[in-house]
């Protein structure tokens, strides 16, 4: 395009001729120039005068080195002129046009003040200096790092060492990841954007943990400061109108200053020694007691069961008591007589030897009750074992001696029913 321009004036360039633009070396040889031989740039620069004016409508009178007289054109130099706006104004408006990529926003200002926002896509505005555009992106995820920079062994005391509710300190990094939400807000609402955030992250958790135990702190509520940080955050930068959206608050590092950090370890050590030495004396607790209790709860039932039993006891007596006592008042010798014959049963029947007195003389009858049951019971199992008809025939000399046994018994019992009678007798 440059090069028909200067074709369209006459001025034609040797690009490759290394004595271009610098003349010829003899002053009086200027006539005799070859075709190819390009001129010197004032001659250029007199050509080039001379074709603008005539563009621009003015004739010239007289030499061309002397100078002289332009007459001017007014039809002419009304197209040029013409022209020329017009280039300059389509070059202009076309300076107006811009791109927004996806997840940016255009801000569109009209001589400095806000208008309106351009979203993604081909815009047009009017050119500088009626109007320009700041491209803002509200997609990035943009972070602040507060107490460290770049590396968490790279840190900035002044941020990170905070005081606690319980007058300790830590040492905490975390960083705040962010995006806008209002492009507007921000670029005019506030100054220096990314040390406004640090300032308000700082703040947030200066609060929380001003508010919180330090052992909080350090364990288990980490996600919780963290949590309220955010929060605290959102408010704040509400209130700003700084067009901020906070995305996470990620804790790099809680711990005490590195000048106690000995001290704290053992500190720390201590501690967990006496959590596990309480956990081992639950567990001890939690094995005792319930087996003290049980053991109590059978001791209990123990003597509930024998006060119950001997509270039955000695009511059945009474009761029994009480009707041996009707008895007794209906028929006292019957009564009395059946007492002690069930007194003497009861004796007997724990007694394997018997010593008896006979009246008619002074000697002694001993009884063998142990050893007559048991040769009665080897018997009758040596009986059961041998099956033959001819086993039960002849009667053992201990069933002959039984019959013998009881109807003493019954003898003696006679006379002593008889004695007891007349004795009863004589009293009446």
């Amino acid at each position: 395009m440059i090069g028909s321009f200067l074709k369209r004036i006459g001025v034609t360039l040797s690009l490759n001729d290394p004595q271009w633009g610098r003349g010829s070396k003899n002053s009086n040889q200027d006539d005799k120039k070859s075709p190819d031989t390009p001129p010197d740039l004032e001659q250029i620069w007199k050509d080039l005068n001379q074709r603008l004016n005539r563009f621009l409508g003015q004739k010239g009178e007289g030499g061309g080195d002397n100078g002289g007289n332009f007459n001017s054109d007014p039809v002419n130099a009304k197209i040029g002129v013409g022209a020329i706006v017009l280039v300059f104004l389509f070059v202009w408006m076309i300076s107006g046009v811009f791109i927004v990529q996806e997840g940016q926003t255009a801000v569109i200002t009209t001589f400095g003040k806000y208008t309106h926002v351009a979203g993604a896509g081909m815009n047009w505005r009017w050119p500088y200096p009626i109007q320009s555009h700041e491209i803002v992106d509200v997609s990035q995820v943009r972070t602040v790092e507060v107490g460290y920079r770049s590396n968490v062994k790279n840190k900035q005391p002044r941020e990170s060492l905070m005081l606690t509710d319980d007058e300790n300190i830590v040492d905490i990094q975390f960083a705040v990841q962010y995006k806008l939400k209002n492009a507007v807000d921000w670029l005019y609402s506030n100054r220096d954007q990314d040390e406004m955030i640090r300032q308000v992250a700082e703040t947030a958790i200066r609060e929380i943990v001003g508010k919180s135990k330090m052992d909080f702190v350090l364990y288990e509520g980490r996600e919780k400061v963290a949590s309220d940080v955010g929060t605290l955050m959102e408010q704040i930068l509400t209130r700003y109108k700084a067009g901020v959206q906070i995305a996470n608050v990620t804790m790099q590092g809680v711990q005490p200053p590195e000048q106690v950090q000995a001290a704290f370890d053992d500190a720390v050590k201590a501690g967990q020694d006496r959590e596990r030495q309480k956990n081992e004396g639950q567990a001890y607790a939690n094995d005792v007691i319930p087996k003290a209790r049980g053991e109590a709860s059978r001791v209990l039932q123990e003597a509930e069961g024998y006060k119950s039993r001997v509270v039955a006891n000695a009511e059945g007596n009474a009761s029994r008591f009480k009707q041996v006592l009707n008895e007794y008042q209906k028929a006292p010798a019957v009564t009395r007589d059946r007492m002690y014959l069930e007194t003497m049963q009861q004796i007997f029947a724990s007694t394997s030897k018997v010593m008896m007195d006979t009246k008619a003389g002074n000697n002694m009858v001993y009884l063998p009750l142990d050893k007559m049951m048991s040769q009665s019971e080897s018997g009758s199992t040596k009986s059961s074992t041998i099956n033959q008809p001819s086993s039960s025939a002849q009667p053992s000399p201990l069933n002959e001696q039984i019959p013998t046994i009881e109807m003493r018994n019954s003898r003696e019992e006679n006379r002593s029913r008889e004695g007891r009678e007349s004795r009863e007798r004589e009293v009446r």
